[in-house]
């Protein structure tokens, strides 16, 4: 009795293949288009945790990545998120790039926070502007 293998779920992120924020693929991607690596399930970046260790992260805090942290040895998605981070990008962004729901990037991040190779700071509240430019957007789509 022998079942048939599983194939892999294409929601699941491939691992060490984040894109760019652009959208376009690293230069040393080793896939060929439309082709997937390997999968990594989300509970396996977060080993199984749900709750962040940094309280108060939110989807629009921003994070900041040093240039030392890209030495740093670190695991494929915190690579990856530091490299993001190069450049100042919001916890939102970051699991878009990762392609994983926003708990996970939320994890991730605050991993990388508590061993100091990123840092967040925390948007100031939403001016009456910004609101009012989201809401027409929102009733754009």
């Amino acid at each position: 009795m022998t079942e048939p293998p599983r194939l892999p779920d294409p929601r699941m992120s491939p691992p060490g293949r984040p894109e760019t924020w652009s959208g376009a693929p690293d230069q040393d991607d080793e896939y060929a288009p439309g082709e997937q690596g390997p999968v990594v399930r989300p509970f396996l970046m977060t080993g199984g945790r749900t709750i962040p260790l940094v309280d108060g992260l939110r989807l629009e805090s921003m994070v900041y990545a040093a240039p030392a942290a890209l030495s740093a040895p670190l695991r494929f998605e915190q690579h990856a998120v530091v490299r993001l981070c190069q450049q100042p990008h919001s916890v939102a962004e970051v699991s878009a790039a990762l392609r994983v729901p926003i708990g996970v990037a939320r994890v991730v991040v605050s991993d990388l926070v508590t061993s100091g190779y990123v840092s967040v700071s925390a948007a100031d509240e939403l001016s009456i502007d910004a609101i009012e430019r989201i809401r027409d957007l929102v009733r754009a789509l």
